[in-house]
């Protein structure tokens, strides 16, 4: 059978040169089924809590996403390479306990214990990564293991130097106001309060939207997620690529870490530890897949922002708390199914 130019052998057409309808874009989309999940929490919310739809509701709503956003991010991306993350919730209290212990204890400018956190959170992601490539064990069980030092190290060295397990305050030092403008102030708009940490968060998923669909880099990521070996033959670099991702996670823990001081200017050791699961949650529903090679940062976004919406949603609705987990992980498995729904019908047309 000859192909439409004659050449003996081929009988199809190259996926790029077909016309694709707006609609079959549109469920190609990784985050569209999270973007059905969200619109049905916010009418669902709308409805049975009154205050839900307050403008002042709005700002909280919305700092609740950021706190999971920023760090959705990057777990997203590092997803889409293939990897996991179990380490970034404490990750994050370690970058905060950093910044203070060495800012009070060097009797240093806070912004000096900022830039010592920095190093040593990115340095903590190199770890991850080139652990990761040079072992060849699971990101699952690396991570793990990376998980259970730093919470042991959070409170060991935050009681050996602060004989307590919180750290002493850093609100009365030089530098403090200028730091906490940049992690933790807050602006208001229209009579309505909005956390610095929206900006954070809306600026990381614009930087990783362009870095995934318009950068060299963005290819190898989904690459290597696709499949390491074959990304390898082709040229790509996959242990730069993963060191890079982890350093990614590494560089927003630090974000969200500086935050969590600014905000109290105090930090309690044993935070962080649980949170790496809802960063992944948030992924995950927004169409990110387990196995790699698939999904977006806006999608993450989305998820955050159903993450927002519950977590604020149930106080205004005046529920018990306790059913929190259970809206987040029935949320989860609609995604997941509604994600794998889709994917299929897209498929089936091509």
């Amino acid at each position: 059978m000859s192909s439409p130019t004659g050449a003996p052998g081929i009988d199809h057409v190259d996926e790029r040169l077909l016309r694709t309808t707006p609609l079959k874009k549109l469920l190609a989309r990784p985050e569209l089924g999270s973007v059905v999940g969200a619109v049905a929490v916010f009418v669902f919310f709308a409805v049975v809590a009154d205050s839900f739809l307050k403008p002042s509701s709005l700002g909280t709503v919305l700092y609740a996403a950021s706190t999971i956003g920023i760090m959705a991010v990057p777990v997203a991306l590092l997803m889409i390479g293939g990897e996991f993350d179990l380490s970034a919730g404490v990750l994050v209290t370690s970058s905060a306990l950093v910044s203070s212990m060495f800012s009070y204890q060097m009797t240093a400018n806070v912004w000096v214990g900022v830039g010592v956190s920095l190093l040593v959170t990115l340095a903590i992601g190199v770890f991850n990564g080139f652990m990761l490539t040079r072992t060849k064990l699971p990101s699952f069980i690396i991570t793990l293991g990376t998980f259970l030092m730093l919470t042991g190290l959070n409170l060991g060295l935050t009681k050996l130097i602060s004989g307590t397990v919180s750290t002493k305050t850093i609100a009365d030092m030089e530098g403090f106001s200028s730091a906490r403008k940049l992690f933790a102030s807050q602006l208001t708009i229209g009579g309505v309060e909005f956390k610095v940490t929206i900006l954070w968060w809306l600026g990381l998923v614009a930087l990783a939207t362009w870095i995934l669909l318009r950068t060299r880099f963005g290819n190898w990521i989904f690459a290597v997620g696709g499949g390491a070996d074959a990304a390898r033959a082709v040229g790509v670099p996959v242990y730069r690529t993963k060191i890079g991702l982890y350093m990614g996670v590494a560089f927003c823990a630090w974000i969200s870490g500086q935050h969590l001081l600014l905000s109290f200017d105090v930090v309690q050791s044993g935070e962080g530890v649980g949170n790496e699961l809802i960063y992944i949650i948030a992924a995950v529903i927004g169409g990110c897949l387990i196995t790699g090679g698939y999904g977006s940062a806006i999608g993450s976004a989305v998820g955050a922002l159903i993450f927002g919406m519950t977590s604020k949603g149930i106080v205004y609705a005046e529920w018990n708390p306790d059913w929190f987990k259970f809206f987040l992980g029935a949320m989860l498995l609609l995604a997941t199914l509604l994600n794998a729904w889709i994917r299929k019908r897209v498929e089936a047309t091509k």
